[in-house]
């Protein structure tokens, strides 16, 4: 859904299309491609595997965002200890890659150094389509590192590389990133939950 197709006379009128198109786009995501991605992390975390989480942009935050829930967030009254690493945090080594080499590799150039067999990979893209994301997943693809891609507009390479695209049907950023964040959100308070005391789920805030 291209958004948007013309031009609003007040910002009320934009606001109230907007949110009407985000939950539009939120009804039409695969809640079974969320489940076979929860599904995913939860064995990886079972089996003490590391997340890696890459981004561009806005969707860097998402990845960064997605460190502190994970990582933290699932921790909360549960006996699980995610390790999460986030390959859009470390400025220092980002652009030491993108300077010696070159910004495409910024991403697959660390999970050739630390990624290893039980581990995954999440991208976040809206286009699905950033050289830096595509060289990741297709390295991971290649080493038996599986995947998870989050994407919006057509998918982009990256829909069809990973092994679980969570794809938003929308046309628009914002509305992309915003159910990006989302989905971060239920993946995290998911995993949090089903191994909480019942009693907590009642009791405690999410």
């Amino acid at each position: 859904m291209k958004f948007p197709a013309f031009s609003y006379q007040t910002g009320s009128d934009y606001a109230h299309a907007y949110f009407e198109t985000l939950a539009q786009a939120a009804r039409e995501t695969d809640g079974s491609a969320i489940s076979r991605a929860a599904d995913l992390l939860c064995g990886l975390f079972d089996g003490d595997g590391t997340l890696f989480v890459c981004g561009n942009g806005g969707s860097a935050a998402i990845s960064n965002h997605l460190l502190c829930d994970f990582a933290k967030g699932i921790q909360t009254d549960t006996v699980l200890r995610p390790k999460v690493v986030s390959l859009s945090s470390h400025v220092e080594l980002i652009t030491a890659i993108g300077n010696d080499f070159e910004f495409a590799e910024i991403f697959s150039y660390q999970l050739r150094t630390a990624a290893r067999q039980g581990d995954a990979l999440m991208t976040i893209s809206s286009s699905g389509d950033s050289e830096n994301v595509v060289r990741a997943i297709t390295w991971a693809r290649e080493n038996g590192i599986r995947s998870i891609a989050l994407t919006g507009f057509h998918g982009g390479r990256s829909a069809a590389l990973a092994d679980v695209n969570i794809h938003v049907p929308a046309q628009n950023y914002g509305v992309v990133e915003d159910i990006h964040q989302s989905v971060m959100h239920i993946l995290a308070q998911y995993m949090r939950m089903r191994i909480m005391d019942p009693e907590l789920v009642r009791t405690k805030n999410f």
